[in-house]
């Protein structure tokens, strides 16, 4: 054991913060907010706390009297303001007419896009390309700081292992590893190489903590999480956006072990203030303060504002319980003001380092920039890298140009549903979608179309009969499918998670022409195929694309370029296996393929212990639909040669792990090699496999490389019982391959 590992990682992570910035621009910078500090009344003190927000649609209207408050320096940040007029307005009053001249700070969702639309999260997840999901947050954030915003909420980081959950689009995956890689590459692409760039805009992280545990998918929902495994899967993400600098944190509208987490002191403060050394501010949910009444935290709102103010919150969004009641609980005793020093000290420190105060007008003539065709390129390139090629019988994929195709389904042309969820300022009428992309590249006289569905939960079979004329008329049928962008994001969860309405009937009925069917699937989670997967002969998962997501599948279907996605989640079968994750305990029955009975195998009248007694579904059986990290290629791919450069490790040495990967295929692919490691035995049980590294290798037919990892005794910690770190001795697995259920094998022990 080593529990010393815990203060060490801490030190460095300290060390890391304290050298971010030149020690003497900190220091002026801190003397500058003693000095605002000192000059400021209570009441303005409280103003920079407030958030006030309007509605997500709103074209430029606000109330009169906020302009007042404004001027009395009662607001410090707004969100969804979004025209230019309203913009110069408020910021020239705050500058200029407030008491202390204190900008304001702007705020939107840009989650993955802003005017060019990237994939979801999610489905940039599946890239497994960090600098990838850094030049999407880039480019969202030179788009949206053109018009005036200069704080996003994203990323959003949490872990999940349900696909019900509508905010699992957002997500990036359920791994902590890659999604920690993804989180950090975010933040640096939104917040740039310098925080007072015009074109940079302070990240958000969001939303800690637990909120992906959510019990049953459903939003908002209570989450119950053991704090070793709160610290090992839930929080990693979290920290690694804090050591990347991001600027502000926003707490999660779940209680967490019974304490809403807006309220909630060890996550706030004990944690992510004095543990991690985050000198950013943290900013509620929406209204998350006063729904600490519902939770049964808070008596009323002045109760909630003493609970949310003694967890560390620093500003509110939208309510106005600390607005209302902050002066009074200070009054009182119960907030010192030495408290709300402090609150407002992080968030004078973030519009400091935004270069707010020297510069706070946008560059409005930089609209110019908007969806320029580098941008449009960089999108196209992600949702080219985030498709996920999960079947492909006989090789039906890619297509022949010679080939006369029918284009069905409720999304081959959906421009709205095609971007997604949270995707308030996407452009439909720029979104490039699969119909007009295949008869561009094809020639009208190639594409037969039949909606067949006019929307995905439709349940109107009229389009029937046209569909199946067109399918029986063509070569292959391209069956677009999935769910529309009202179906996933916050407080869209789902029970039942295959194709809605009645598309799996169309599928059978396509299936019964003779013709191949390629399923290509956009929506906002993994989707159940269980019961039609043996009905189609290919199947695609494009996610929700964005706004170049038909230019990028016309390449993907046709081979201009192979598919090189991999699943960032694991996939069920149907919503029955849910929760289902790849980096799961063993019981002390673990199932069994070789004694495994299918419910439909159980012969009648078996004895009531004459199963095998292990733990699986009689009726779903031991397998997810796809595993954690899966995904197919235009190629094949072979690992050889795996080696340990030692089988016998101390704690202090590096382990190196390399194996040889051949492409045996015809054509160029991208294989993404992943290495897991398993601790067989430790003073917690351990996950059966964990993932600790990954490599994207290009390789023309018959080439081969060597990709090298490296595992030092630190990446084997995890949190014990106590929440300390701990390393076992002993014995170690390690698998280098495709995904998280193959891949060869080698063990080594640790002493």
């Amino acid at each position: 054991m080593i529990r010393a590992a815990r203060l060490l990682v801490f030190l460095q992570f300290v060390l890391f913060c304290h050298t971010a910035m030149p020690a003497t621009d900190a220091g002026n910078m801190e003397r500058k907010i003693d000095s605002l500090l000192q000059n400021m009344s209570l009441q303005e003190k409280i103003g920079q706390t407030a958030l006030r927000g309007i509605s997500s649609q709103s074209k430029g209207e606000y109330p009169p009297e906020l302009k007042e408050a404004v001027k009395q320096g009662k607001v410090g940040a707004f969100l969804n303001v979004l025209d230019e007029k309203t913009i110069r307005e408020l910021q020239h009053v705050a500058t200029e007419e407030s008491p202390n001249k204190i900008p304001l700070l702007f705020a939107r969702d840009v989650i993955h896009g802003f005017k060019t639309v990237f994939p979801i999260p999610l489905g940039l997840a599946a890239t497994w390309d960090p600098e990838l999901a850094k030049q999407s947050a880039r480019i969202s954030a030179i788009e949206a700081s053109s018009y005036g915003i200069r704080w996003t909420f994203a990323p959003m980081v949490d872990v999940t292992h349900d696909a019900r959950w509508g905010r699992i689009a957002e997500s990036l995956g359920e791994d902590p590893v890659l999604a920690s890689d993804l989180a950090a590459a975010m933040v640096h692409g939104f917040q740039g190489d310098d925080l007072s760039d015009p074109t940079s805009i302070a990240a958000c992280v969001k939303h800690y903590a637990g909120y992906g545990a959510a019990e049953g998918g459903r939003d908002y929902n209570t989450a119950n999480i053991p704090e070793p495994l709160l610290r090992d899967l839930y929080l990693p993400p979290f920290r690694a956006a804090a050591k990347a600098g991001a600027s502000t944190f926003m707490s999660s509208f779940n209680e967490l072990n019974g304490i809403p987490s807006t309220g909630n002191r060890f996550l706030l403060t004990d944690v992510l203030k004095d543990e991690w050394n985050f000198d950013g501010f943290i900013v509620s949910d929406w209204n998350s303060v006063i729904e600490m009444v519902p939770h049964g935290y808070a008596r009323d709102q002045k109760h909630a504002a003493e609970r949310a103010a003694y967890a560390g919150l620093d500003m509110e969004m939208v309510s106005t319980a600390y607005e209302d009641h902050l002066a009074d609980l200070i009054h009182e005793g119960k907030i010192s003001e030495s408290q709300l020093d402090d609150f407002v000290r992080r968030i004078l420190r973030i519009k400091m380092r935004l270069g707010l105060f020297e510069n706070p007008g946008a560059d409005f003539e930089r609209k110019s920039v908007i969806q320029n065709p580098e941008f449009l390129a960089a999108a196209k390139k992600a949702a080219v890298e985030s498709a996920v090629l999960l079947k492909n019988n006989k090789a039906v994929l890619p297509l022949n140009k010679k080939q006369r195709i029918a284009v069905i389904g409720p999304l081959a042309d959906a421009p709205h549903e095609q971007l997604g969820t949270w995707t308030y300022d996407g452009d439909k009428t720029t979104t490039r979608t699969p119909l007009p992309a295949l008869k561009r590249y094809l020639g009208e006289d190639k594409v037969l179309y039949a909606p067949g569905l006019t929307y995905s939960r439709s349940k109107d079979k009229s389009g029937f009969a046209d569909a199946l004329e067109k399918a029986k008329n063509a070569d292959v049928v391209l069956f677009f499918g999935g769910e529309e962008a009202i179906l996933s994001g916050e407080a869209h969860s789902r029970a039942d998670i295959s194709l809605p309405g009645i598309q799996e009937e169309l599928i059978a009925a396509l299936n019964k022409t003779g013709k191949p069917v390629v399923l290509v699937i956009m929506a906002g989670r993994p989707i159940s195929v269980y019961h039609i997967l043996d009905k189609v002969d290919a199947l695609m998962m494009a996610w929700d694309p964005g706004t170049m997501g038909g230019p990028a599948l016309v390449d993907l279907l046709y081979g201009v370029t192979s598919p090189g996605g991999r699943l960032p989640v694991t996939w069920p079968k149907t919503a029955g296996q849910i929760p289902i994750y790849y980096n799961h305990t063993n019981t002390g029955r673990p199932a069994d393929p070789e004694t495994y009975i299918p419910i439909d195998d159980i012969e009648i009248g078996t004895w009531q212990s004459g199963l095998s007694n292990t733990s699986y579904y009689l009726d779903l059986g031991i397998k997810p639909q796809f595993p954690f990290g899966y995904g197919l290629t235009y190629s094949s791919f072979k690992y050889s040669k795996l080696k340990l450069s030692k089988t016998k490790m101390k704690m202090d040495d590096m382990l190196k792990i390399s194996a040889r990967i051949t492409n045996t295929g015809k054509v160029k692919a991208t294989e993404t090699a992943q290495l897991y490691i398993q601790d067989v035995v430790g003073n917690l049980t351990r996950p059966i496999r964990q993932l600790k590294g990954y490599r994207k290798v290009t390789l023309a037919p018959g080439k081969s490389t060597t990709v090298q990892f490296e595992l030092s005794a630190q990446d084997l910690a995890y949190h014990n019982a106590d929440s300390e770190l701990e390393i076992d001795p002993g014995e170690f697995n390690v698998w280098v391959g495709p995904n998280a259920a193959e891949g060869m094998q080698a063990s080594f022990t640790l002493r």
